[in-house]
């Protein structure tokens, strides 16, 4: 599985981006994207809405189940990722370059993990 080391990752299998301290492009990780199966739908918040770190922001429906994609970080939705809403399967296609969302204002990232914490950490949760 690829997990870039640029990005920070959550324990709920998000990945951040971020574009300077206090805005960040959030996604769903390799892993995640992997897990769920073959995406084919996504359910996303709109601009403005406010997002809290491990609260869910969205849904994505595979055609294994619906499962809730919680935020790494707490801040302000400034942008959506249309695309995907008519294109989920980006997801599988390409999980570090389908990004959800773009957040701004962000305060709280505290639990973001390195991305050898986080093969750590979904290595210790398999076994």
């Amino acid at each position: 599985m690829n997990h870039p080391e640029e990005l920070k990752y959550s324990k709920s299998h998000e990945w951040v981006k971020f574009l300077d301290d206090t805005t960040a492009l959030i996604g769903l990780t390799d892993y995640a994207q992997d897990a769920l199966g073959d995406l084919v739908f996504v359910n996303l918040p709109e601009a403005g809405d406010e997002v809290t770190a491990g609260e869910a922001f969205a849904d994505v429906e595979s055609v294994k189940a619906v499962s809730d994609v919680f935020s790494p970080v707490t801040g302000t939705v400034a942008e959506i990722n249309e695309e995907l809403l008519d294109a989920p399967e980006q997801m599988n296609e390409d999980p570090y370059g389908a990004w959800l969302i773009k957040v701004e204002n962000i305060t709280d990232k505290d639990e973001l993990l390195s991305a050898e914490e986080y093969v750590k950490f979904y290595e210790s949760e398999e076994a």
